[in-house]
């Protein structure tokens, strides 16, 4: 079992720092993401090179790098809670990749990714409050923190092991860490806001 631990810890970590955001972008031929908008090397700041197309494939590679992670260590060593340590390590992977200096993402969608990786209807659950906050308030980074927020919540009902949910509010307590910028703004009422039918330029 402690191999189980050390090895999808491994996994999640070297899956994790994958940065799709960069690698996308520059194979696309528009340099280095981290030169523009926030710096981020996020599905939103890919999107503000107006190329929607990549910053959809690089949410959804964000998502299914973590997801994927969890999922296969789950299956190999038959352990619901070794996918979720291989799971918070790709969000770990994420947010500080060893190939970029430390300096990663928020990891909004790899933190869903988990989820759907080893808990898919929490997973779901958390998306549809992330939408739904979205579409009422046009604010990302308040949509992502209410939703990772009720995460643990979703959790503790839907799953049998409370240590998940546990583990979703260390998450979450990461989250804020990693949004304390767009806290300051939220509160000072300047925190751009979602534009459904141009871009989205709130950064994850």
């Amino acid at each position: 079992m402690v191999v189980g631990y050390i090895l999808s810890i491994i996994i999640g970590y070297l899956l994790g720092s994958i940065p799709f955001g960069l690698v996308l972008t520059k194979m696309a031929g528009l340099g280095d993401i981290r030169q523009i908008g926030s710096g981020n090397i996020g599905a939103t700041n890919v999107l503000r090179t107006g190329r929607k197309d990549l910053a959809l494939l690089t949410l959804l590679c964000d998502i299914g790098k973590a997801a994927f992670a969890a999922y296969l260590c789950q299956w190999i060593f038959h352990s619901q809670i070794i996918g979720v340590v291989a799971g918070v390590f790709a969000v770990f992977g994420h947010n500080y990749p060893v190939w970029l200096k430390f300096k990663g993402g928020k990891g909004v969608a790899s933190t869903l990714g988990l989820m759907f990786g080893v808990t898919p209807v929490v997973g779901v659950c958390t998306s549809l409050t992330w939408l739904l906050m979205a579409v009422l308030f046009r604010y990302s980074s308040l949509s992502a923190l209410t939703a990772l927020t009720l995460a643990p919540i979703y959790a503790f009902f839907l799953e049998a092991d409370k240590r998940i949910g546990c583990v979703y509010f260390l998450l979450t307590i990461l989250s804020f860490y990693r949004h304390r910028s767009n806290i300051v703004r939220l509160i000072h009422k300047e925190e751009t806001k979602i534009k459904f039918k141009k871009k989205s330029i709130e950064e994850k």
